[in-house]
């Protein structure tokens, strides 16, 4: 049985971890399952998700968490000119991709990179660095004829002291700007349900916070999807679209005590 988790608002709440979630972990590894951490937040890279997992208490395989900046990264082609506006996890995953990471836009308004050549591909992701510089680099280049590519949709993103505007909100002003559709490489879409089958093969349980991106993923992996009201969903927001198969309080409370029927 296989059982695939989102991370903010299931897992953990920025840098605080959610109270019983890495005992849950713990015991559906136990009962012999394998887990699954799949990420709409691109900002950090694997070996930062993997160090702050084992912080937290939910020591992973690199092979158990895939990432949106993971799955983005596959969009763009080996030798692209790629104009990242994103965290470090996308700067990775397109450089791994074979793909050249550009910081340089012309002040004439034509995008290019350090050689002058022409950018290939914008892909924006979350990031505190967002600012209205760089949603002009990026809209220059899109409107120049470079594909807008952005990790994830989500409006917004939990954390502890509320909600922030997530990866979604500046993919969508980069679109708003340009004139253009962005291809969205995170949950819901078709991008990562090939990643996530790839990766896991047949999944029985997708849990998350959010129906619009947790749920829909769900339904495009034909698996269960567990709701948990940790993070961006509450019990005020019920009932919800997809509604999910189960809803609990929290990870801890969907898996269950030691002993508990995992099924």
């Amino acid at each position: 049985m296989t059982w695939v988790l989102d991370l903010d608002g299931v897992v953990w709440l920025a840098d605080r971890r959610i109270p019983g979630s890495a005992e849950a972990v713990a015991r559906l590894r136990a009962r012999g399952q394998r887990v699954g951490l799949v990420t709409n937040n691109s900002s950090l890279t694997r070996a930062a998700y993997l160090q702050k997992l084992e912080r937290l208490g939910v020591p992973t395989d690199p092979a158990d968490l895939v990432t949106s900046a993971q799955v983005a990264a596959t969009l763009v082609e080996p030798g692209d000119r790629v104009l990242v506006c994103a965290g470090d996890g996308v700067r990775e995953a397109v450089g791994e991709r074979g793909a050249d990471v550009i910081a340089a836009v012309d002040t004439t308004g034509a995008a290019t990179g350090a050689t002058g050549a022409a950018i290939d591909a914008v892909v924006v992701g979350w990031t505190r660095d967002f600012d209205y510089d760089l949603l002009t680099r990026a809209m220059r280049a899109v409107r120049a004829g470079a594909r807008l590519i952005g990790t994830n949709g989500d409006p917004t993103y939990p954390t502890p002291d509320g909600l922030l505007p997530g990866g979604g909100s500046l993919v969508a002003a980069v679109a708003y700007a340009s004139g253009v559709d962005a291809t969205l490489a995170g949950k819901p879409h078709a991008p990562m349900v090939a990643a996530v089958r790839a990766r896991f093969g047949e999944i029985d349980v997708m849990v998350g916070d959010q129906p619009q991106t947790d749920g829909l993923l769900a339904r495009g992996l034909d698996c269960r999807f567990a709701l948990v009201l940790s993070g961006v969903t509450g019990a005020a927001d019920l009932p919800v679209d997809p509604a999910p198969d189960e809803v609990a309080a929290d990870l801890a409370t969907l898996v269950g005590p030691e002993g508990a029927n995992s099924s």
